[in-house]
């Protein structure tokens, strides 16, 4: 079942702490119950964004890192 992202965020080539710094502004910016795509390269997303959303509500719909990059889907409580 494929996931339908209202809005894309691509933190390719950004290395931490930047990529959750940037989710955290969008987040801010999208209207709760909306999923957001991330797009990222550093491996440390794995534990950070997953982390984030446990933290502040918001729900990990998916997480994948195939194809070279991590994808995470994630809907704003």
């Amino acid at each position: 079942m494929a996931i339908e992202a209202d809005h894309t965020l691509d933190t390719c080539g950004l290395f931490c702490p930047e990529p959750v710094m940037l989710l955290h502004n969008k987040i801010r910016d999208i209207t709760s119950g909306d999923v957001l795509e991330i797009i990222a390269t550093d491996p440390a997303t794995t534990r950070d964004i997953p982390k984030f959303c446990n933290f502040l509500g918001h729900e990990l719909m998916a997480q994948d890192d195939s194809a070279g990059k991590y994808h995470y889907f994630v809907k704003k409580a």
